[in-house]
């Protein structure tokens, strides 16, 4: 096994990031490199930067282009995770890191999944539609919204008088439970 140096893409809070920062802070194998951050207010750069891991900020050009391909090969990424990242990956990421971009949707897809569906808009479309469950996908990325290979799946159940708010507690406990160890197996 060769060491991997994963690159974070989060536009958010960063609580996976953190869980992320935290599990393989000692590990022998795993180094989480650097934090992509679509927003400069994302308080995962915080995070990061109290992690001791470099980041970098991006828009959609930068994105798009092949600035931000170099920019992690000079670094030697050798897996993406995508943490809370809105924008759709472009072509030139899924080429440059092929079945290596992984990402986490907070609901049991094929359900709640596509564009648009994210954050509260996913909680609150469980709750309106009366499911018993809910829970986590974790998926390979490719070039539709939450249409990549499901490697992993974990379940909660949604109480009558659960409101989009608890669900979306009762699944990021789940997201922080499981999605470090998953990438880690997925790592090898």
């Amino acid at each position: 096994m060769t060491n991997a140096r994963l690159a974070i893409f989060a536009s958010g809070n960063g609580t996976n990031a953190e869980a992320f920062f935290r599990y393989f802070k000692h590990h022998l194998r795993v180094q989480i490199a650097t934090l992509i951050s679509s927003r400069p207010d994302a308080f995962a750069l915080t995070r990061a930067r109290q992690h001791g891991v470099e980041s970098l900020v991006v828009d959609k050009v930068m994105l798009q282009s092949g600035d931000l391909v170099a920019w992690l090969q000079q670094r030697q990424i050798t897996h993406i995770v995508l943490a809370g990242f809105n924008w759709m990956i472009p072509t030139n990421l899924l080429q440059a890191f092929p079945d290596r971009i992984v990402n986490i949707h907070p609901a049991l897809l094929p359900a709640f999944g596509g564009k648009g569906m994210y954050g509260i808009k996913v909680h609150e479309a469980v709750k309106k539609s009366g499911v018993s469950e809910t829970g986590i996908t974790i998926h390979l990325v490719n070039e539709h919204y939450d249409e990549g290979k499901i490697l992993f799946q974990a379940r909660c159940p949604v109480a009558p008088a659960d409101t989009p708010e608890t669900i979306a507690q009762n699944v990021h406990q789940l997201e922080h439970r499981h999605y470090p160890h998953v990438v880690e197996q997925w790592i090898g």
